[in-house]
């Protein structure tokens, strides 16, 4: 009963620090007209409000193994917190673009820290119910994005907008004092990590590595672009703010649903951990809601979200668990989601900018959405080489060339066609082979 009061609180805690890692993104489209006439930004300068944070939390999450080592992981998520806490309430102050932007990066890199450490703390925590805890996690992380679209608009109506930004600084801060609750009560480690002796493989030279990292920022490509123009999009259209918001909030609703449940059915219907057919099912959705933005935005917007929201939401949970599903060990999943989101969320920081500037220059977003539609395309393709039968041999890290060679004297490693090795032995003139498990 304890253990199982103690995981409760885990999920408890992790639910609550979630809930702060989207709002900085959403918190900024529903205002966007009102930020851009008092900060004098273009559409293409905006479009650093959410762009920046996602290259933040890209290259941030590279270093995030050496911040693990040094600090350790609890203090870790810890530091991340009081970053997003610092950028939302330094924008109380926001008069400029330049405050605003700074904020961004801030905010971002607080986000990227938590992101890059809670996966690997998840495995250790929840080994036997993984999907459920990382759908239970992203479902949160999609719920901040919601509210933070449907409730900035009515903060900023009563005070200003700049409050309305700031606001999401006091979730941050109880998120925060819950962990470092968590911290002391659960005795939770929070000394650095042990060093390794011998430094360990590069993950930039594995290639399934770099393919997680382009899928999973070809998905967040898709909730970054939607997340900093869909309100802006039916605006466009002639809805008003308030309603622009609300769809961004339905579209965040039906993410987190789908976040929750999609892991959870792959868990239970899917057969020898392949998560193929359940993120097929979500690329899908989205090829179906862009066509709806497309060819019937004002018949059909509800459906549109529902399809887009549900396809995103899916899809980013199922693909972290497909990442962590890749290790066994627990370090080198830790290693690896860390380098996922970093390569993604470089990758996903790029799409809102290209739109803001092909909205520029078009003076509309229906290319954009093709784009999109065309990387859903392409996902699917690449789906196909994430078969649970593959990840042992995709994750055999390949050694510096002194680890290769390097043993007890006279004996000398050979790699063979099949990726078992021979040992030949030259001392006292024998030449004997014996295969190595």
């Amino acid at each position: 009963m304890k253990a199982r009061a103690s995981k409760l609180v885990w999920l408890a805690v992790i639910v609550a620090i979630g809930l702060n890692l989207r709002p900085l993104l959403t918190s900024i489209s529903p205002l966007m007209s009102v930020i851009l006439s008092a900060t004098g930004l273009s559409f293409r300068g905006a479009s650093l409000l959410t762009g920046l944070p996602v290259v933040a939390m890209g290259v941030c999450a590279f270093g995030a193994s050496a911040l693990s080592r040094s600090i350790g992981d609890a203090r870790g998520v810890a530091l991340g917190l009081m970053a997003i806490v610092a950028a939302c309430a330094g924008r109380l102050f926001a008069g400029d673009a330049a405050t605003l932007i700074a904020s961004a990066a801030v905010a971002g890199t607080g986000v990227a820290v938590i992101q890059a450490l809670l996966p690997g703390v998840m495995k250790t925590r929840f080994a036997a119910r993984l999907p459920v805890a990382m759908g239970l996690y992203s479902a949160s992380i999609m719920a901040g994005g919601g509210l933070g679209a449907s409730v900035t608009p009515g903060v900023a109506a009563r005070a200003s907008w700049q409050a309305g930004l700031a606001f999401w600084a006091l979730p941050a801060l109880v998120a925060l004092a819950v962990w470092l609750m968590l911290m002391r009560a659960d005795a939770l480690p929070h000394a650095p990590s042990a060093r390794r002796a011998t430094p360990a493989p590069s993950l930039f030279l594995n290639r399934r590595a770099w393919s997680l990292g382009i899928f999973f920022g070809l998905v967040n490509g898709g909730y970054t672009s939607l997340v900093a123009w869909l309100p802006a999009y039916y605006q466009q259209l002639g809805r008003s703010v308030s309603d622009s918001g609300a769809l961004l909030a339905m579209l965040t609703v039906f993410q987190a649903a789908s976040a929750l449940l999609l892991p959870t059915a792959a868990s239970h219907f899917g057969r020898d951990k392949d998560r193929r057919p359940w993120l097929a099912l979500g690329l899908v959705a989205q090829l179906g809601g862009f066509a709806l933005l497309l060819g019937a935005p004002l018949a059909a917007p509800i459906a549109a979200v529902a399809l887009l929201g549900g396809g995103l939401g899916g899809v980013f949970a199922l693909t972290l668990v497909l990442t962590l599903d890749h290790a066994d060990d627990h370090a080198l999943a830790a290693r690896l989601v860390a380098f996922v989101q970093g390569v993604g969320f470089v990758i996903a920081a790029v799409a809102p900018v290209v739109a803001g500037i092909v909205r520029d220059v078009s003076g509309g977003f229906s290319m954009s959405w093709m784009m999109l539609a065309a990387s859903l395309v392409a996902m699917i393709a690449l789906n196909v080489a994430f078969a649970p039968k593959t990840y042992a041999r995709a994750m055999r890290l390949r050694p510096a060339a002194s680890d290769a060679l390097s043993g007890p004297r006279g004996t000398r490693k050979i790699r063979r066609a099949d990726r078992s090795f021979a040992t030949r032995d030259t001392v006292g003139g024998s030449d004997r082979r014996s295969r190595l498990p």
